[in-house]
């Protein structure tokens, strides 16, 4: 598969547009390791004080620096409610690569934090050693950087590791960092047995991280790309936290025509009804995934309820 040329300026436009559009969530991480950021129509939103596409609220960030590899990638994956979709913002593997820390490391003041106010913060890379982003926490009170600094030099997850009892009262901000640019979010880290918060949050799942993967099995990226972080449009049936809303056939129309611009042309003919290409680059788990989607649109479309729970897609898929 091949992502569909494009120009700099017509990547730029969809960010724009996206980062104008309260109702499109964004993602920055890999496989495993997840930072999410959302608003709501009506949070108030502060401009960045420089030249970086995105903008702020009190509950967190995002700031992209868009470089003229970067490339888009629409699709769509099936679930158990139906399917899942998103624009992956992906770069190529020979470029993607961030530091790949395997150990706590203090890297400093975080002169490029999005508010001016975060950049006397002291930032540390938790060592996850991803390939894409550098998966960092962020701190001020003088307390919580030495705590952070007791572990530096050691694997977060080591049982040594005196950071790990402290992280989530301590609820740092989290900073995700990949070339495509940065995540913040600011919102108190759940406690044990808790649920993400409303807005932004972040994941971080060893069980998923020990994968060595970039992204799910079934999420058709092209070969020789990696996903760095993707922007999720308005879904037609669930809202941007899972829960389910009654199907709106505007929002599947708009993301068909993302897909028609920004997608696979051979997983796209596929999902249409058309055959697999004599010697195309198209798996047949993805081709599958591509008719299985189909199937569950054209039943959202008669108007058929299907049976799942909407807020079970996202582990679903993440196990596929």
């Amino acid at each position: 598969m091949q992502p569909s040329p494009t120009s700099p300026d017509a990547v730029v436009a969809l960010l724009r547009e996206a980062l104008a559009d309260p109702s499109t969530a964004w993602s920055l991480g890999s496989f495993g390791a997840i930072a999410e950021f959302m608003r709501d129509p009506d949070e108030p939103v502060l401009a960045l004080p420089d030249d970086r596409l995105g903008l702020a609220t009190a509950r967190g960030a995002i700031a992209l620096t868009p470089s003229s590899d970067l490339r888009p990638v629409a699709y769509e994956t099936a679930v158990s409610s139906g399917w899942n979709h998103a624009i992956a913002l992906c770069l190529p593997e020979a470029t993607c690569a961030m530091n790949r820390r395997t150990v706590v490391t203090e890297l400093g003041p975080d002169r490029n934090a999005a508010r001016v106010e975060d950049r006397d913060g002291i930032l540390f890379d938790l060592g996850l050693g991803l390939l894409a982003v550098d998966a960092c926490v962020r701190v001020r009170d003088p307390e919580a950087v030495e705590r952070l600094r007791a572990g530096v030099g050691m694997p977060l997850f080591d049982h040594a590791n005196p950071i790990g009892p402290h992280l989530v009262a301590m609820s740092p901000h989290r900073v995700f960092l990949a070339r495509v640019g940065r995540v913040e979010v600011y919102a108190p880290i759940p406690g044990s047995g808790g649920t993400s918060p409303e807005g932004p949050h972040t994941h971080v799942l060893p069980k998923l991280l020990r994968s060595g993967r970039t992204h799910a099995a079934t999420t058709p990226i092209p070969a020789g790309w990696v996903p760095c972080g993707g922007l999720h449009p308005a879904h037609p049936y669930k809202d941007m936290m899972g829960d389910r809303i009654a199907f709106d056939a505007g929002r599947y129309e708009a993301f068909q025509a993302m897909l028609d611009h920004w997608g696979d042309p051979e997983l796209v003919a596929i999902k249409r009804g058309g055959p697999e290409a004599p010697g195309g680059t198209v798996s047949t788990r993805h081709a599958q995934g591509a008719r299985r989607v189909a199937e569950a649109q054209a039943r959202y479309l008669r108007g058929e309820i299907i049976e799942g729970s909407a807020s079970d897609d996202e582990d679903a898929e993440a196990t596929a």
